[in-house]
């Protein structure tokens, strides 16, 4: 894609005042539409050091009310940002609806410039580049703009750029020695470059390659691009917002391979655990993972663990015996409520990318990303093809959490509907629990139908071989715990036996 930038290309200061002045009048009239709107937008400059990358901004920002936008200054990840997964830090500048995102560098380091100087393999490179394509493709696909540019310039032009700020006293600390190296080797890094652009250049989020060689022309490119991107994404949702598509009705859940899952009404519920039983098998199973949080955590190897499942199913009390056998330095409960105001306005799965671990470190989550499909579905709460979507959208998720070197459980607890209608009489009836049973308890106990389909497709499109689903029998809720402390055991033990496999 290099090779097709003008890089001759100039224009006369009469013309380019000329053009400019309309342009950042137009730019300056988009923050209300935006707000309005609701529409998030990612701006993002990648290319060569020196080819103007802040000077550009600078006067792009010009245009906007501060209030509405936030530069990000995306610098090579920290020792502790790479303990966590390579798109992690990025999911956390993402801005919400109606705000802006201006981006010096992004999430195209790690598959360019660091590509080459911490030596990534071309396997693991072309997985981070397919992480970046899904994340692009899920953003858009639900609702954010994103606009990327690189700006080109030749090595001659860039020896001239660095000699120059490296001569005066001012400038010559913004001028590293990482930079004349890649000026050195520039023919390298354009060819990492280049396929960084090919490969990343999708429609949903294409590539503007703009010269850098010519301050105005460059000026004028990108206050171009970015009006008719935001003009035509506005266009777009007011068309949308007249006459909605159609929902599909074919869900795509991606191509991967799914564990067969039994439908919930053929899951026998009648296992039982006695008392005695249950007391040695459960101090045995604490202890065993007690001991197994301290070699994960030696080993630096995440674990995540996702609880679903009926209303008064047992999740808190069999989350209680799973805590009870970590040290509390080294895990995390995280209860998922209704969605804040900050993350209803931003991505679905941008409030769980916030919680997940350290490696080394547990993630417990008392519910999940998996509300996307079960009560958003059920309640209306986002449209048919968001739900539809999701399924794929989650599978990219665990993926790359599964990539990162994560462990993930995933736990359906299920009792029968004469199970739970005990048990809410039963938390009605007793004062110390009536704070466990609300009016919406019983309003989704109604939809009890709804929820059996909605779980069991859930089960059939996103239990797959790095992240099973298991249905644990929870009419006994000694059973359940005992069987989930295994499970989880023996999962930790089969990602313990792997790493040594790749030892040898």
């Amino acid at each position: 894609m290099l090779e097709k930038a003008n890089l001759k290309k100039t224009i006369s200061k009469e013309n380019y005042k000329e053009q400019v002045k309309p342009l950042q009048e137009s730019l300056a009239a988009l923050d209300g539409p935006m707000k309005a709107a609701g529409l998030p937008v990612i701006i993002l400059f990648e290319g060569w050091g020196g080819a103007g990358k802040g000077r550009v901004i600078s006067r792009l920002i010009l245009n906007f009310d501060p209030r509405w936008f936030t530069v990000v200054n995306t610098q090579p990840p920290t020792e502790l940002e790479r303990r966590e997964p390579t798109m992690w830090r990025h999911w956390l500048t993402l801005p919400e609806a109606g705000q802006m995102s201006i981006m010096d560098r992004s999430w195209y380091q790690e598959v360019s410039i660091l590509r080459l100087e911490d030596e990534v393999d071309d396997l693991t490179n072309l997985r981070h580049m397919n992480e970046i394509n899904s994340f692009e493709r899920g953003l858009t696909d639900n609702g954010y703009l994103i606009i990327k540019f690189f700006l080109h310039i030749s090595q001659k032009e860039q020896k001239a750029r660095l000699e120059k700020l490296d001569s005066d006293k001012n400038t010559e600390w913004r001028v590293t020695p990482s930079d004349w190296r890649r000026c050195r080797q520039y023919d390298k890094y354009c060819d990492a470059f280049d396929q960084m652009l090919e490969y990343t250049n999708t429609p949903y989020a294409p590539w503007h390659v703009v010269s850098g060689m010519n301050d105005e022309v460059r000026t004028l490119e990108v206050f171009r691009i970015v009006n008719d991107s935001v003009q035509t994404a506005l266009k777009l949702r007011q068309e949308q917002a007249a006459s909605p598509r159609p929902a599909s009705s074919v869900i795509q859940p991606g191509q991967y391979h799914f564990i067969s899952m039994p439908k919930l009404a053929d899951v026998d519920l009648s296992k039982s655990l006695g008392n005695d039983k249950y007391k040695k098998q459960l101090s045995k199973e604490q202890a065993h993972l007690a001991e197994l949080h301290n070699t994960i955590y030696r080993k630096k190897i995440p674990v995540i663990i996702a609880y679903e499942g009926w209303d008064a199913a047992g999740k808190g009390g069999n989350i209680k015996r799973v805590a009870e056998a970590l040290d509390p330095r080294g895990y995390e409960v995280v209860p998922i409520a209704a969605p804040t105001k900050d993350e209803r306005g931003r991505h679905y799965l941008w409030r769980f990318w916030r919680h997940l671990p350290k490696d080394g470190h547990v993630a417990i989550f008392d519910r999940t990303w998996y509300g996307r499909v079960m009560v958003e579905r059920i309640e209306g709460f986002c449209a048919a093809e968001d739900w539809q979507r999701a399924y794929r959208e989650i599978n990219e998720f665990e993926r790359q959490l599964y990539d990162w070197g994560a462990v993930i459980l995933k736990f359906w607890i299920h009792i029968d509907a004469d199970e739970q209608l005990k048990r809410f009489e039963d938390r009605q009836n007793t004062p110390a629990k009536q704070w466990k049973i609300t009016d919406e308890d019983w309003r989704n106990r109604e939809k009890w139908p709804q929820y059996e389909i909605a779980v069991n497709d859930m089960l059939q499109y996103t239990s797959t071989d790095f992240a099973p689903w298991h249905i644990i029998e929870g009419n006994d809720k000694k059973y359940a715990r005992i069987k989930t402390l295994k499970l989880i055991n023996e999962a930790i033990e089969a990602r313990l036996d792997e790493g040594k496999k790749h030892q040898r």
